[in-house]
């Protein structure tokens, strides 16, 4: 049987043996969004919870938080016709009158040819657009959380009388889901106020899927809530990076109403537990390094039993992705020496992933196929190997064995019986 898995901006095809018991696990495909302009335009006369634009008094300074090039929002689609709307809602505003913070949490910040890649100046021509810098960008401090996280937001953004966000509403492996306030609270966040939050990731309620219960996701909003953000312009993405769903008004709610479609979509539930997984990362960007990888890795595993095996396709055009992370763990012989120096010292960002890989790795037999450094990735203690070569030696037996595929993983979540 062949299978293809994206991978980078291409596909690899792998072949199971026949006599496998394979499972295709994937999310299902809603109908798309046809005209995403116009159902944007449409959207922003019936926000959710705040009133329309025209019924708003002209604001002095707009910011606009956008996702870096990780995320698979269509930047270059729906800002220019967010832009759009706001020139005819308010004909007296000026594109000076508008700044565009790139909000990349703690991923190091776009350069110039960077930016241009996000956002071209030609679509937005006059709007000035930053780079967030979690460490060196001037910041506005808020106060913190009830929970103790520090609220410290970029000062450019913080500093505009009408606050927007731009983002996607996603799965993810211990805030829940992504979306609502997110894309300034981390995505334009000091690295303190990102590391006292994703500190939280412990708790046994941390987990993809939970919402309500969830206090990394609800430490989010209230954080959100502290900046008082106007507006929010949330999506939904099919597998094929297609809008699926497109939402704007108040964050929480924006997010909320959003999530069941998220939910819906990338929920799969199964039975029972696999003895192998074959799973992509679900290609460009979702795959653009190891540190976003990682997510992949993390979900897919739910689907296998224990000591199972994951082979895991992320093409890893841009390395590691992280400094941090690689400093720390290239300092151990291996990913238990690794975990066990995280969780008995105090929470740092970067190194987590450290643990979030460590976690795995110790649990499953893990194999990754990429077209990054071997030699980089060993001393990340991740073992490398051929796709098909993997896939031959495990299932070098004539039992039987439950294999899944997983094409969509770092988004694509597991509802288990047992």
């Amino acid at each position: 049987m062949k299978y293809s898995f994206k991978y980078g901006k291409g596909e690899k095809e792998l072949i199971i043996p026949e006599r496998m018991d394979v499972s295709l696990l994937k999310p299902i495909n809603p109908e798309i969004v046809k005209d995403p302009v116009a159902k944007l335009k449409q959207s922003l006369s019936n926000p959710i919870n705040i009133k329309p634009l025209k019924n708003s008094q002209q604001p002095k300074k707009i910011a606009i938080a956008i996702p870096d090039e990780s995320r698979p929002f269509p930047v270059k689609l729906l800002l220019p016709a967010l832009l759009d709307s706001f020139y005819k809602t308010w004909p007296q505003l000026k594109p000076e009158q508008i700044i565009i913070v790139i909000g990349g949490g703690l991923h190091p910040p776009p350069d110039k040819t960077g930016i241009e890649r996000i956002i071209p100046q030609e679509l937005i021509p006059g709007c000035q657009v930053i780079s967030h810098d979690a460490v060196n960008s001037p910041i506005v401090d808020y106060g913190v959380t009830s929970r103790g996280t520090p609220v410290q937001i970029n000062a450019a953004y913080a500093q505009a009388d009408f606050k927007v966000i731009m983002g996607q509403i996603d799965a993810h492996q211990f805030v829940g889901y992504t979306g609502g306030a997110k894309g300034v609270v981390i995505g334009c966040a000091s690295e303190k106020m990102i590391e006292h939050n994703h500190g939280l990731m412990f708790h046994k309620k941390a987990q993809v899927g939970h919402y309500k219960d969830n206090p990394v996701r609800q430490d989010l909003n209230e954080a959100g809530a502290k900046i008082r953000i106007d507006l929010v312009i949330n999506i939904v993405l099919n597998a094929e990076k297609q809008i699926i769903t497109l939402l704007t008004g108040e964050p929480i709610a924006v997010l909320q109403e959003g999530l069941k479609t998220c939910a819906a979509v990338y929920g799969v539930e199964i039975a029972q537990k696999y003895d192998i997984v074959l799973a992509s990362c679900g290609g460009y960007p979702k795959d653009i390094c190891l540190y976003q990888a990682q997510k992949g890795l993390n979900l897919a595993s739910q689907a296998l039993k224990p000591k199972g095996k994951i082979l895991l396709l992320a093409e890893c055009a841009q390395g590691v992705g992280d400094d941090v992370y690689y400093d720390y763990v290239t300092k151990f012989k291996n990913a238990e020496e690794a975990m066990k120096d995280f969780t008995t010292n105090k929470f740092r960002m970067g190194a987590h992933k450290s643990f979030l890989f460590s976690r795995t790795l110790t649990n499953f037999e893990v194999v990754l196929t990429s077209d990054y450094s071997s030699e980089i990735l060993n001393k990340c203690h991740i073992p490398v190997g051929d796709a098909q070569g993997t896939i031959n030696q495990w299932c070098e037996t004539d039992r039987k064995l439950r294999v899944a595929i997983i094409p969509n993983a770092n988004t694509t979540y597991f509802i288990t019986e047992d």
